[in-house]
C-alpha cells in the first residue's frame, strides 16, 4: 500500500506590528482552515479578522512539538500569527526545520528591537541584539556588560528587573508592548520596571561609550592575544608574563557572551586581554593602584573593564556569576578565593602559581570541588643579544593550574 504524500500547501506566517496585521492578511486568514498564533495575537484578531470564517484556532503554547506536527500535517490553507518579524528569534526557524523552507511564505513586520530604537531615535546598526527566551540568560548579560549598545529579548523568568539589578552604570530601557494601546517606554528605575508587562524587549546602553564606530560592524575580532608585557603599564614587574598569559587564555577560552573575573588583577592584563576577544570581564585588587593601571591599561587598549577594588574572596560575593575565573594575584586568602571560584565559575577556573609548594593543594582543591583538575609547568626563555649573537635569558618558572567543569 503506498504511504499518501505529505502536504504540500503552503503556510503562511504573519508578522503582526503590536495588535495590526500586515497589509493582504485579511483575506488569507478568511481562506485558512486552520490559524496558529500565542494568546495574545489570537485574541487581537479574533473580534475582527476571523469574523467571517470559521477555522480551526491552534494556540501555540506549551511543548512546540505537538504544534508544529499540526502545522505539518495539515493540508488546508493554514496561518500562523507572529510578534514582529518571525524570522528574527520566532518561530520561521523551527518551522523551516520542521516542514521544510520551501513550505513557507513569511510576511514579517518590523521586529520589536527595529521599533525600540525607532521610538527612541536611535540608530540600531552597531547594536547586538541577544535573547533570554528559552537560553541561559547569563550570556545574554555578559554581552550587555561587555557592549555599548545591546538589545535582549527578555523571557518572563528572566525579566527586565533582573537585568537591570545586574547592570550598574548603564541605561536600561524597557519597551513594552510595542505597536499595542498599551505601549509603554521607561528607563531604568529597577522598582519601577519590575512590573514590565510581556512581551517586551530591553536596551541597554553604556552612556560613557564613544559614540564614534568602526565602518564595518561588528569590529573584528583581536587580530592577536597574549600581547607582550610592554602593551600595558605595570610596576615592578607585576604583569603576568606574555607566555603565562597565552596559557591562561586558552584554558580560560573567552568570548561573546562570557564573564570572567581576574582576581588579583594586577595591571590588569588578563581582563584586558579576554575583553578584547569579546568578554566581559571584571578585574578585582585590594591595591588601589592595581585599580588604576587596569583602567588605564583597559583605556589604552579600547576595550570596557569593570575595575573593583577589594579584597577577595569577600570583593567577589557581589559580582555575576562568571564563565570562567583567573586568579593570578597575591593578597588574599587562596583557598578560600578558589573555593568560592570553583562553586560559582560555569566553566573553569585558572590559576597561576610561582611557589610550587602551592600546585598540590591548589590541584586537591579544584578537584574536591568537582572540577576535573590539570597543571603544568611553563619555563620559558627568551633569547637577548650577546656578543654579535645571543644568549637564552629564563624567566622565573610558573605552574598553572585549572579546574574545568564537565
Amino acid at each position: 500500500m503506498t504511504a499518501a504524500a505529505p502536504p504540500t500547501t503552503r503556510i503562511v506566517v504573519l508578522g503582526m506590528d503590536g495588535d495590526a496585521l500586515p497589509v493582504g492578511a485579511a483575506e488569507l486568514l478568511r481562506r485558512a482552515t486552520l490559524v496558529a498564533g500565542g494568546k495574545r495575537q489570537l485574541a487581537a484578531v479574533g473580534a475582527s479578522a476571523l469574523a467571517d470564517c470559521t477555522p480551526d484556532l491552534l494556540p501555540i503554547a506549551g511543548p512546540l512539538a505537538p504544534i508544529l506536527d499540526r502545522l505539518a500535517a495539515h493540508d488546508g490553507p493554514a496561518c500562523v500569527l507572529a510578534s514582529g518579524d518571525p524570522g528574527f528569534f520566532g518561530i520561521v526557524r523551527a518551522l523551516a526545520e520542521r516542514v521544510g523552507p520551501a513550505r513557507l511564505d513569511v510576511r514579517p513586520a518590523a521586529t520589536s528591537v527595529a521599533v525600540a530604537f525607532a521610538r527612541l531615535g536611535l540608530p540600531w546598526d552597531d547594536a547586538l541584539v541577544v535573547s533570554a527566551h528559552g537560553r541561559d540568560p547569563h550570556a545574554a548579560l555578559a554581552v550587555a556588560l561587555r557592549h555599548p549598545k545591546v538589545a535582549i529579548l527578555t523571557a518572563p523568568g528572566t525579566p527586565p528587573s533582573w537585568f537591570a539589578q545586574r547592570l550598574p552604570g548603564r541605561r536600561v530601557i524597557v519597551a513594552e508592548r510595542l505597536g499595542t494601546p498599551d505601549e509603554r517606554i521607561r528607563e531604568h528605575v529597577i522598582d519601577a520596571i519590575s512590573d514590565a508587562a510581556d512581551p517586551n524587549v530591553v536596551l541597554v546602553l553604556d552612556p560613557d561609550a564613544s559614540p564614534e564606530r568602526a565602518r564595518i560592524w561588528p569590529p573584528r575580532a583581536a587580530a592577536g592575544w597574549a600581547l607582550p608585557e610592554s602593551a600595558f603599564a605595570h610596576r615592578a614587574g607585576m604583569i603576568t608574563k606574555t607566555e603565562v598569559r597565552a596559557l591562561a587564555l586558552a584554558q580560560l577560552g573567552p568570548g561573546l557572551g562570557d564573564l570572567v573575573w581576574d582576581v588579583g588583577c594586577g595591571s590588569g592584563s588578563v581582563a584586558v586581554e579576554c575583553a578584547r576577544l569579546g568578554a566581559a570581564a571584571i578585574a578585582i585588587d585590594h591595591d588601589p593602584q592595581a585599580i588604576e593601571l587596569t583602567r588605564a591599561n583597559a583605556l589604552t587598549h579600547a576595550v570596557p573593564v569593570q575595575a573593583v577594588r577589594g579584597r577577595a574572596p569577600q570583593a567577589l560575593a557581589d559580582l555575576p556569576d562568571p564563565d570562567a575565573v583567573f586568579v593570578g594575584g597575591g593578597g588574599g586568602d587562596l583557598d578560600a578565593i578558589i573555593d568560592l571560584a570553583a562553586a560559582r565559575a560555569r566553566r573553569v577556573v585558572v590559576v597561576t602559581l610561582a611557589l610550587i609548594e602551592r600546585a598540590g593543594p591548589v590541584l586537591e582543591r579544584l578537584a574536591a570541588a568537582g572540577l576535573d583538575a590539570e597543571a603544568t609547568m611553563l619555563a620559558a626563555s627568551r633569547l637577548r643579544p650577546l656578543a654579535g649573537g645571543h644568549r637564552l635569558a629564563a624567566e622565573n618558572p610558573v605552574v598553572v593550574a585549572w579546574g574545568r567543569r564537565t
